[in-house]
């Protein structure tokens, strides 16, 4: 596992081998066998290339070297997979070029240090998603924007290091130029302290407040960093999953030995959230790699255990049935925000959706693995200052209409699709957001992640004190200053009239492919409804399944007999909250198998994904990218939309149904 690299070269000569992800198998196959090809040749390249295709989840249960056979296993060009198992390691590749928004998708570090442990050293890409790019960085893998080092690589020419890292901001060069951050911090943050809060009289956002309440001074990055510069703050909370605990015990062990001194270990939470279903995971089952994954929670349950961190985790159906209602546990950002998370607070996790907190006015983002390590060491989150953009939620919501809608709605628009919120934070404010629960809420600040954004916030109100009064029994008082200024500088303002915004759903690939339910001209048949996941698990999503599932099992209706609907509960008190409410009663009468919380089908390991390419799931996930929840074609839709297409055998709306059984 590459904690960090070797010091390294005032310039490095890289094989001339050059990689293209071309939206061609035939270049990419081609390139791939050390023809050279020119970058005209290989045109257009692949954009958005997520880190589910670049370390397809069920490689996640790798946590050191052998990660070096996988990368790009995942990736599809000309509807095909050209890179198979430890093809970039035989064929010497250390430069891969791509087009725009690379790296999108989840935290997992796994992606950036399979690509370095199979050789990659060099990623040039037109942009990069800001976790991945970070990731990237702490383990010593240089990522660029500049094209014109391709040419010069091909020639042979040793590239000056200063030219790999000169439109970076000075800590990432600083980083980089360590060789990773773990030496970095070994070498460079020995003096760290909490800096003075100095706002300089300007109107400031909520967020970059929040910041400058939790800023760190290091001798390499100021305390108040401008857009674009590095930072180090302190979190209030740190939280971890299976996924990750393990890696970033193995690199810690490794670098610091045994035991280790982890920083104010009473504010690392460690959650097994992602695993309860992995004997029904066909991705698992069909790599046999379900005793990995059984390997990776015992070394968690053995890290928590070793420094006494305070953990969750999901009970098994068998156990959920023998609980006395004193466990709590379930997907990690949605018990954070559940349980923990409060205003005003700064929360980062190894979730790329841990923005869901963003919800209650606190500023919550996703770090990778090498990150989250630093930060257990030093209690210093590494960030780059972002800009915000000011997204304005006007009109009255329709019925029907939920915010999974207008998130759909918002990822849709050329601007957003085109990389403009990459590295933003979404403030989300305006007439609609105080109609919107705080679940819906969440909604839009966890789908930051779909957006490209940094993190996603919502300035806290009356509707946050009432729910952290009736969901947690806090008493909470909205200090004076959590608000944003007026004048405070934004990137740029996107207004959204959600009185126009109807049902939405988003074509198989992209999240990105979305447009209003309407819109689809010809019927589309559905093998698989699910309903679930930290976008659509929570207590108000429920509320939606059953408002559809109460009215068709009034008729006697069903789910039809060709699809399976699966409904998982995001977390315990959710699971609580739909039993105390009799929920129970319409899910077993239309048909709907119940799963207990767990991150499951969203993340391809557990029930309610896909066993065949030509199987069609409608499901109320975040992010729909190849190979996510399965082989087959998945749609993305909001949670009143896959419960009336469960019944209705194909993607309809609750509206449509309705109107074929008057």
């Amino acid at each position: 596992m590459p904690a960090s690299s070797p010091a390294i070269a005032d310039a490095i000569r890289f094989s001339p081998h050059v990689l293209f992800l071309s939206q061609s198998f035939d270049a990419v196959h081609r390139s791939l066998q050390g023809e050279r090809l020119r970058l005209d040749e290989a045109m257009p390249l692949r954009d958005d290339v997520s880190t589910d295709e670049i370390t397809p989840l069920p490689i996640l249960t790798h946590y050191d070297d052998k990660l070096g056979r996988y990368p790009y296993t995942g990736l599809r060009a000309g509807g095909a997979m050209p890179i198979g198992m430890d093809a970039i390691r035989l064929h010497g590749v250390e430069v891969v070029v791509a087009g725009r928004r690379y790296g999108k998708g989840s935290s997992r570090e796994h992606s950036p240090a399979a690509e370095k442990l199979a050789g990659v050293q060099l990623v040039i890409a037109e942009s990069f998603e800001r976790i991945y790019r970070q990731n990237a960085d702490n383990i010593g893998l240089f990522t660029s924007t500049d094209f014109g080092l391709i040419e010069r690589i091909q020639a042979g020419a040793a590239i000056p290091v200063a030219e790999l890292v000169a439109d970076r901001d000075a800590l990432a060069a600083a980083i980089l130029e360590s060789g990773g951050l773990l030496r970095f911090g070994q070498s460079r943050m020995q003096d760290v302290r909490p800096a003075s809060e100095v706002d300089g009289g300007r109107p400031r956002t909520l967020f970059e407040k929040i910041v400058a309440r939790h800023a760190l001074a290091t001798a390499l990055t100021g305390a108040h960093p401008a857009p674009g510069e590095g930072a180090f703050v302190r979190a209030d909370w740190r939280f971890i999953h299976e996924y990750y605990t393990g890696m970033a015990a193995h690199m810690l062990h490794a670098t610091f030995g045994r035991p280790l001194a982890l920083h104010d270990p009473a504010s690392v939470i460690v959650f097994e959230d992602h695993t309860s279903y992995v004997e029904e995971s066909p991705a698992h089952m069909r790599g046999g790699l379900v005793p990995n994954v059984h390997r990776m929670v015992e070394a968690q349950r053995a890290f928590a255990l070793a420094y006494g961190l305070r953990s969750h985790r999901t009970l098994t159906e068998a156990e959920a049935a023998r609980d006395d209602g004193s466990n709590q546990a379930g997907i990690s950002h949605a018990m954070v925000a559940e349980h923990y998370a409060l205003p005003g607070q700064l929360v980062v996790g190894t979730d790329s959706h841990t923005p869901h907190s963003g919800a209650l006015g606190c500023v919550a983002f996703g770090v990778g693995t090498t990150d989250m390590a630093n930060a257990f060491m030093t209690g210093a989150v590494r960030m780059t200052m972002p800009q915000s953009l000011r997204i304005e939620l006007g009109g009255r919501v329709p019925a029907g209409v939920t915010a999974k809608d207008i998130v759909l709605h918002l990822l849709a628009l050329p601007f957003i699709r085109e990389g403009g919120g990459v590295g933003k934070v979404f403030e989300f404010c305006g007439e609609a957001i105080a109609q919107l629960s705080t679940d819906e809420r969440a909604t839009l600040t966890n789908m930051t992640a779909e957006l490209g954004g940094f993190t996603g916030i919502v300035a806290p109100d009356a509707e946050t004190v009432r729910f952290l009064r009736e969901r947690r029994g806090v008493d909470c008082v909205i200090e004076p200053w959590m608000h944003s200024d007026e004048g405070a500088a934004y990137a740029g303002t996107l207004h959204v009239d959600c009185g126009a915004v109807p049902p939405m759903v988003a074509r198989p690939g992209d999240p990105g492919n979305g447009l209003p339910l309407s819109q689809v001209r010809e019927p589309v048949r559905i093998d698989i409804a699910y309903g679930g996941s930290c976008t659509a698990g929570k207590r108000e999503d429920f509320d939606h399944y059953h408002a559809v599932l109460r009215w068709a099992a009034d008729r006697g209706l069903k789910v039809a007999p060709h699809v399976a609907l699966f409904l998982q509960f995001g977390t315990t008190a959710v699971r609580n909250h739909c039993i105390a409410q009799g929920y129970m009663d319409a899910f077993e009468k239309v048909g709907a198998r119940m799963l207990q919380p767990s991150c499951g089908a969203c993340g391809n390991c557990g029930p309610g994904g896909s066993v065949h390419e030509n199987q069609v799931t409608v499901s109320a996930i975040n992010r729909n990218f190849p190979g996510r929840g399965g082989p087959g074609q998945v749609w993305l839709a909001s949670p009143p939309t896959v419960a009336a297409s469960a019944i209705a055998g194909e993607l309809l709306s609750f509206a449509a149904l309705q109107q074929r059984h008057p």
